[in-house]
């Protein structure tokens, strides 16, 4: 199985063109691409242009053809009005980024009730070929625009894995389930370099970004099931009050659940998130799932969640993302 979001090869945009003048062009755009050496290819009644011809063919249809009635697409992402195509090909900068690796990571302490560190979660940092800081919304944005967030999700998951080698404690390793369509070929790469390193796979949690915009449970539970079936555990990032049912909650059975922080901050003073907490801890402890409360912020607030039984904190009160990780002297690569 191949994609070009995978291999990172060159964009390839299809065109749909509407109305009986812009359909009646459609040979001419092919002859004039060709004739510049340009690669074109008629699919199903509609175009497709690799990135290279893309300006070419907007040049062509300023001219000659009524661009209001043409749409555009990446792989099977939705159609959009070609108006917007500009914004596809200004995020190219993305591709740049993923091919020269232009990311690290930083690491964020998990504590216990003692407040010991029990793991740390890694997170990626990208930054520009002139050093300067591209922020996590945007390098996202670019990946979605253009197809790239498997290239992306697997770049930061390889990224997080060798500076795992930075730790003795349990690794934390965010990684996005809507970009993994099979996950016996694309975490091929993840497992074989865990064990190239000779990291115990127990040390690792697989933690599922945005668990609450997961729609397809089963292709969830299957990548699950993979990483569990390596060895792997796995967690349940930002599960909050509209999260499912205790059954799908069983159905996954997350190693760890991490309550959403939106419902943390505030929650000493604040009844509405205490009930939320409450009854998320009791999910938690019903279906076997260690309870961990991130976006810790106040000793007020980690004293409640403690009392009611919470086991792991995460949060700036314990300290914030850093290149080097906090309280805990580096182990040699």
């Amino acid at each position: 199985m191949e994609c070009h979001s995978c291999l990172m090869l060159e964009i390839i945009y299809k065109v749909k063109l509407k109305g009986t003048e812009n359909l009646s062009m459609m040979q001419n755009i092919v002859n004039h691409l060709k004739r510049r050496n340009l690669w074109v290819k008629v699919e199903d009644e509609h175009l497709e242009i690799k990135e290279s011809g893309i300006r070419e063919f907007l040049d062509f249809c300023e001219v000659h053809m009524e661009t209001e009635k043409i749409f555009f697409r990446i792989d099977n992402l939705p159609w959009n009005p070609l108006r917007d195509i500009q914004q596809y090909i200004q995020a190219g900068w993305i591709d740049e980024v993923i091919r020269k690796k232009l990311i690290t990571c930083h690491f964020q302490p998990i504590v216990d009730r003692k407040e010991n560190i029990y793991a740390y979660e890694l997170l990626a940092r990208f930054q520009h070929e002139d050093g300067s800081t591209i922020y996590p919304n945007e390098i996202f944005t670019a990946a979605k625009k253009r197809g790239r967030l498997y290239a992306l999700d697997r770049l930061c998951r390889l990224t997080a894995v060798q500076h795992s080698t930075k730790i003795d404690t349990i690794a934390f390793i965010n990684f996005i389930p809507t970009s993994i369509y099979s996950p016996e070929f694309c975490l091929k790469s993840t497992i074989s370099l865990a064990n190239q390193l000779g990291i115990n796979p127990n040390r690792f949690v697989f933690e599922v970004v945005e668990t609450e915009q997961v729609e397809d449970l089963d292709h969830l539970k299957n990548i699950l099931t993979y990483y569990r079936d390596k060895g792997f555990q796995y967690a349940l990032d930002d599960v909050g009050e509209g999260f499912s049912t205790i059954d799908t909650l069983a159905h996954l059975q997350p190693r760890y659940m991490k309550l959403d922080m939106k419902y943390v901050q505030g929650v000493a003073f604040d009844p509405h998130k205490q009930q939320t907490a409450q009854s998320f801890l009791e999910k938690a402890i019903e279906i076997g799932s260690t309870p961990l409360a991130e976006g810790v912020e106040t000793r007020e607030d980690f004293n409640w969640l403690k009392q009611i039984g919470y086991e792991l904190f995460q949060g700036y009160l314990f300290g914030k993302p850093a290149a080097t990780p906090i309280g805990f002297k580096e182990v040699d690569s």
